[in-house]
């Protein structure tokens, strides 16, 4: 009877491998995967071996600085350093490449040029969860997988002598502290703790052979030593030789913990121990397919199949588990903590990924969604405020804004409230209210001005965005004032918007930035320019939309931005990329930025953008991502537009409606429901809406859609929605779209700041002050002695003349009684009539306030992004100062400013003449070499020479730049900037 049994175990076992391995043949999504796409260009992905969402990315090193090198990897490179374990996706920084491991035959090297090995690419294969690759200077073949938390190695030494394993825990970024211990003949354990992005990570490591260690040769600091184990040091190598290897092959598993080595024992022992490597690779393939499957598309064109499933794989890689098999994980406080009921992750890009990758997680993937809240509210917890940009339980303060907080929102929006919604807020509150990034002057200001903080109009605008959130999430809890507060702030966007120009227009000193061009990338955008930023108003559509005069205005704008020249002034920006006009879908501000003609009167553009955009800027190549994936949201982007659709409001719970491109799609949901799109005559041309109608499911009947928006609720009662495409644009969504408008509901009684007109911060006799704003109907009241001024200051009823220094602040006020943020604006008269004449040409994006800005008594500040500085670049500084009458002075001074990371060097040399007549000079002084340039703390250097008293009326100043950035700038080959600001003579 039990030998029956038994049987008919194995028989069931035997049937329910077959079914599977037939259901893996007919639906086997990881052969549209190519996850070689993205690692060319500026995509900045990696092709190794991960697993969904996997704690080990298992990956080859091809370069290790530079802008392209920020995941380890680039196409267009032919030598392999190493394999390493961590990797980060598509970002804009460079960190991660952990525990790098190296075979090679021979006499072997510490030198990662001699350990290292060339390849070609007709020798690389990657798909889910593999990778393989031979290294040509040693002939080894080497197959990489991975489980969660560990990585698996397979080296073939076609070569049968003198076989070594390299282990580096130097490369890459700086060591802080390392340790490594040879536990026994097969197995080795360490640390490695590093600084670069994240500034203090963890990573344990325990790795087991399957060879015994023949010999092993340890490093410390670059001097062999006898020892098995070494602790507490920043330069560790080691060897590991081998004698006894089965055929010629060498299977190494490498578990890595942010808490322990004993924790990194626990990961190995639960998900590798006593497996080989093809069944490892057999569970990643399973693993991969099943989570693929969230998604069933199907079309003939096998390359946009590849495209979308690769999309789908890329928003899989992030965000990262980041604790051990037991629960355990380091927290942000550093200390280590249990996780009782969720899974903590790390890797948030949230000013990327809060767009679409997050909407379409809590989608798809609510369980997940759930652990990354949970995650959020423990980092809230142990680091005092939600994650801005979390890598490794770090915080690096990267991007901007609070945008863990949308989303929360989203998630909740859509069902996800399994946590402490009170937590939640207090959390949501406390980031809101942080002293940082210019937040302070947003809360109590009504936004950012230029001398507050750096790129103040993105920030102003993505603060409004996030607060947004916060009123809606307080309305959906019950806490009502808070909602109205909060729904108030997000009105702040208003107050940037220019009425002359159209455009978000920076304010410096209570009045608008001059001059003024929307192309220019500074630094009162992040990443981007005022065409970019002037369409960021997700939380408010309609609201803008009254605001310009109508749709049809915003319609007229929206063709601008994608008809006007795709030059960009100012700054180069290497991540403006895939530009049409002026919208540049490389970087995140644009993404929902075609989705707008959905809110005008022909939704037919959306369409035809939509289509442009996937067509030309995704295809099935290395290069075929046209910015940073950036953790998943590029890629999140396509996936949904391909499907049809789009979350232009992350939290309004509403797509808008673009061009599927998929004759089927099917998206199966959590809860066991699914959502089925077809599209009917679809092809190269025919990416026009003819019509969509609606199956219900519990009607047999189809219905006809017209609106160019769907909430995300009707997905419980839609069976299905049936696109039919033509080439000729129509209207059939003619529908308006419904939704809340912030602007009429909870902020019609918000008062824009006044402006206060000038002709600059500096005066020599007199200046004239002007008080408006974009709004009627309001008074205006002021001060010129600094008080506060309110309804008993005085009443403006004019221009008016100021002839001393003074602050003006200005308050406006309507007729109910409600009133706006106080402007203020500082004028100082100066103490000379000093001319510059410049012989050299600054750069037009660091003027610094003018012509005169160098003898404007106005003095920069080590934050360099907020103005005041004039930077010189291509050219060295050569300018006279004409003091305009002979006087006697005896000392000159001027500032320099460091900050090498961002290119700006102090002078190679700077000397300074006098002249009495401005024909014959004399040298007073002349040095070189003030701050090493590999100096990276930002600084500011006063340069002064002190002289006898002596006659002049010319002061001759040369500056020499440094030059060319070498080889270890990560901008090599680019030409530094110099700053200078106030020069000054006594």
């Amino acid at each position: 009877m039990c030998y029956l049994k038994y049987r008919l175990i194995f028989f069931f076992c035997f049937l329910f491998q077959l079914i599977f391995h037939f259901s893996f043949s007919q639906n086997n999504y990881n052969q549209y995967v190519n996850p070689f796409i993205g690692t060319g260009g500026h995509g900045h992905t990696y092709p190794g071996a991960t697993l969904p969402h996997g704690m080990v990315q298992l990956s080859p090193d091809t370069r290790l600085d530079g802008w392209d090198g920020c995941s380890g990897y680039h196409y267009s490179d032919s030598f392999i350093y190493g394999f390493t374990h961590t990797h980060l996706s598509g970002t804009g920084c460079s960190d991660y490449g952990d525990i790098l491991l190296m075979p090679g035959n021979g006499t072997p090297s510490f030198n990662n040029k001699e350990y290292g090995s060339f390849f070609k690419h007709k020798n690389e294969k990657a798909s889910p969860g593999f990778y393989s690759v031979k290294l040509l200077d040693d002939n080894i073949d080497v197959k990489l997988t991975s489980t969660e938390r560990v990585g698996v190695h397979q080296y073939h030494f076609n070569n049968s002598k003198d076989k070594f394993v390299i282990l580096d825990l130097t490369h890459r970024d700086e060591v802080i502290a390392s340790s490594i211990k040879i536990e026994d003949d097969y197995t080795v354990s360490g640390l490695r703790r590093s600084k670069a992005w994240a500034n203090d990570q963890y990573v344990f490591f325990v790795m087991k052979f399957s060879a015994p260690i023949f010999k092993t040769e340890l490093t410390d600091n670059d001097i062999v030593i006898n020892k098995n184990e070494i602790n507490d040091s920043k330069n560790i190598k080691a060897c590991f030789k081998f004698d006894q290897i089965k055929k010629n092959e060498l299977l190494i598993k490498v578990a890595i913990s942010s808490v322990s080595v004993e924790g990194a024992k626990k990961n190995l022992q639960e998900e590798a121990d006593n497996l080989t490597f093809n069944q490892i690779l057999e569970k990643a393939k399973m693993k991969w397919n099943q989570e693929l499957s969230r998604i069933e598309v199907k079309s003939k064109d096998k390359e946009k199949l590849t495209v979308f499933y690769t999309s789908l794989y890329h928003t899989v890689i992030v965000p990262n588990i980041n604790m051990d098999v037991d629960s355990n994980y380091r927290g942000r406080d550093q200390q280590i903590y249990k996780a009782n009921d969720f899974v903590y992750y790390s890797v948030f890009s949230l000013w990327d990924t809060y767009r679409a990758a997050h909407p379409l997680y809590s989608m798809i993937d609510k369980k997940r969604t759930l652990d990354y809240i949970k995650t959020f509210l423990a980092q809230y917890q142990q680091g005092g405020r939600l994650p801005v940009w979390e890598l490794a339980s770090c915080e690096t303060d990267c991007m901007i804004g609070y945008h863990s907080v949308p989303v929360i929102v989203d998630a909740f929006q859509k069902g996800i409230t399994n946590f402490d919604t009170n937590l939640a807020l207090e959390a949501m509150l406390k980031s809101a209210n942080w002293n940082h990034l210019g937040l302070p002057a947003f809360n109590t200001k009504g936004l950012i001005n230029v001398e507050d903080d750096h790129e103040s109009i993105s920030k102003t605008l993505e603060y409004a965005y996030d607060d947004y959130c916060i009123g809606l999430f307080a309305s959906l809890t019950g806490q009502y004032d808070t909602a109205k507060y909060y729904f108030n702030k997000s009105c702040h966007y208003k107050n940037i918007y220019d009425t002359e120009t159209g455009f978000m227009r920076p304010k410096k000193n209570g009045d608008w930035i001059n001059p003024f061009d929307p192309k220019e990338v500074n630094n009162h955008f992040t990443e981007g320019n005022s065409w970019q930023y002037s369409f960021y108003f997700p939380q408010d559509i309609l609201g803008y939309i009254d605001m310009i005069g109508g749709k049809n205005q915003l319609e007229n704008k929206l063709d601008l931005l994608f008809s006007e020249n795709a030059k960009t002034t100012g700054r180069e920006q290497s991540d403006i990329t895939g530009l049409i006009g002026q919208y540049a879908h490389g970087n995140e501000p644009s993404h929902h930025i075609a989705y707008l003609y959905d809110y005008t009167n022909n939704p037919f553009k959306t369409q035809y953008m939509v289509n442009k955009i996937m067509n030309d800027f995704y295809s099935n190549r290395p290069d075929g991502l046209i910015g940073n994936e950036d953790c998943g949201q590029m890629s999140a982007w396509y996936i949904f537009s391909a499907l049809g659709f789009y979350p232009v409001n992350p939290c309004s719970n509403k797509f808008m409606i673009g061009s599927p491109q998929f004759d089927f799609a099917k998206i199966n949901l959590d809860n066991g429901n699914s959502i089925v799109l077809t599209t009917k005559n679809r092809n190269q041309k025919n990416f026009y809406i003819n019509s969509i109608h609606v199956k219900y499911k519990d009607k047999n009947e189809t219905s006809l859609w017209n609106n160019p928006c769907i909430d995300y609720n009707s997905f419980s009662t839609i069976d299905s929605i049936n696109f039919e495409m033509n080439y000729i644009p129509n209207n059939c969504l003619h529908q308006e779209v419904k939704e809340s408008s912030v602007s009429k509901l909870y902020a019609s009684n918000f008062i824009l700041n006044p402006i206060i007109h000038s002709n600059g911060m500096s005066f020599i006799d007199s200046q004239q002050i002007t008080i408006s704003s974009n709004q009627n109907n309001v008074s205006y009241y002021y001060s010129l002695d600094g008080s506060l001024p309110n309804k008993f200051s005085k009443l403006y009823s004019g221009s008016f003349v100021i002839d001393t220094s003074a602050t003006v602040n200005a308050i406006a006020f309507d007729s109910k009684g409600n009133y706006s943020f106080v402007t203020s604006a500082i004028f100082k008269k100066s103490t000379h009539l000093w001319d510059v004449i410049n012989n050299s040409k600054y750069m037009k994006s660091y003027d610094g306030g003018g012509e005169q800005a160098l003898v404007d008594e106005i003095h920069g500040t080590i934050n360099w992004r907020m103005g005041n500085w004039q930077g010189y670049q291509n050219n060295n500084l050569d300018i006279i100062v004409d003091l305009k009458e002979q006087k006697f002075i005896s000392s000159v001074g001027m500032s320099f400013l460091q900050d090498t990371r961002s290119w700006i060097i102090l002078p190679k040399s700077v000397s300074i003449e006098l002249s009495l007549d401005g024909v014959h000079f004399n040298k007073v002084y002349e040095d070189s070499n003030f701050v090493d340039a590999k100096d990276y703390t930002v600084q500011i250097k006063n340069i002064a020479r002190v002289f006898s008293k002596q006659k002049i009326r010319y002061i001759k100043i040369i500056a020499k730049q440094y030059g060319v950035l070498p080889e270890w700038h990560e901008g090599k080959g680019g030409d530094s900037i110099l700053f200078i600001d106030e020069i000054e003579a006594k």
